[in-house]
């Protein structure tokens, strides 16, 4: 399959590269300094299922120098869908599905506005991984995996032949539940308060899960999440966060979560895609969330100043 790889940092360059590995026609998208090191000395990934290295993969700047795909993996950060969308537009034919990977629920909505609905398919990944540099991924703790559907209908022939397409790949597994909005918003549910209450607390989950006020606060920020879906409608069962802390559970010590490195970090983050909108959603359908509201007050004045609207 040709496939078109939109972001190529932790996530993009990891299932990117093993999509190339696996012998699929990879196209990966990059600017700056990740395009100079792809060029020169290809795509870098370490990892506990086996380190590989995609040493001369197809990359271009311009989506219009490629051509069509079959797929596309969007893999940028939440905030700048909407642009991205524009801007992969070239990559985009008829039988194009574009499959977005950010972290929040918005992003299907952001794509079908700009390309179309038709071809946009809900998706998320599970994967904890860093980019140490610039084409150079790190990946830590569990087989990555990669979700998708179509968004408000049963998946048919076209999930069915991505699907068959993609999983020919080692290092990751494909999925693609009956119901893709349930899976994104149960995806929210654990990666928003892991975020939020590791950006708070500044620290890692295995000291999250093990102190007891940490511990109660991802649980009840949470609650409120599954509170928000069953307002939308969405049909995540009661056990959600159970499941949640599963995965909490099984993670190295070590891990964050993305949006908590980005704070720390003094970087734009994703702040306004992930606890952001658990409190607009939470004001808009009259549900109350104090402990993401709270988490969101003490993180907005570093994202402003990450995003240049505030100096201190």
């Amino acid at each position: 399959m040709r496939i078109a790889i939109v972001g190529v940092g932790a996530v993009g360059g990891y299932f990117g590269g093993r999509l190339a590995e696996a012998g699929h026609d990879v196209i990966f998208v990059a600017r700056g300094e990740t395009l100079s090191r792809l060029q020169k000395h290809g795509l870098e990934v370490s990892s506990a299922l086996g380190d590989f290295v995609i040493a001369n993969p197809r990359v271009i700047a311009d989506p219009t120098e490629a051509g069509p795909a079959d797929i596309v993996l969007l893999a940028v950060k939440a905030q700048h869908v909407s642009k991205a969308a524009r801007f992969l537009a070239p990559l985009v034919g008829p039988e194009t599905a574009v499959i977005p990977l950010q972290n929040g629920i918005e992003a299907p909505r952001l794509l079908a506005e700009v390309l179309g609905p038709e071809h946009v398919l809900g998706g998320l990944c599970k994967i904890f991984s860093t980019r140490l540099a610039p084409a150079r991924i790190k990946h830590v703790g569990f087989e990555p995996v990669l979700i998708f559907g179509e968004l408000g209908q049963g998946n048919g022939e076209r999930v069915g032949r991505i699907r068959s397409g993609l999983e020919s790949a080692n290092g990751m597994t494909v999925v693609t539940p009956d119901d893709i909005e349930a899976a994104l918003w149960e995806k929210f549910l654990f990666v928003t308060p892991l975020g939020g209450v590791g950006a708070v607390a500044r620290a890692p989950v295995g000291v999250l899960r093990e102190v007891p006020e940490t511990r109660r606060m991802l649980r009840a920020a949470m609650e409120e999440i599954l509170a928000i879906a069953r307002k939308h409608n969405i049909a995540l069962s009661n056990d959600a966060p159970d499941r949640a802390f599963e995965l909490i559970d099984a993670l190295p010590a070590g891990a964050t979560a993305s949006m908590q490195r980005d704070v720390i970090g003094g970087e734009p983050s994703e702040l306004e895609y992930q606890t952001g909108t658990v409190v607009r959603y939470g004001e808009e359908s009259g549900v109350p969330t104090p402990v993401n509201s709270a988490i969101y007050a003490a993180l907005l004045p570093s994202e402003l100043r990450a995003t240049g609207k505030l100096a201190f």
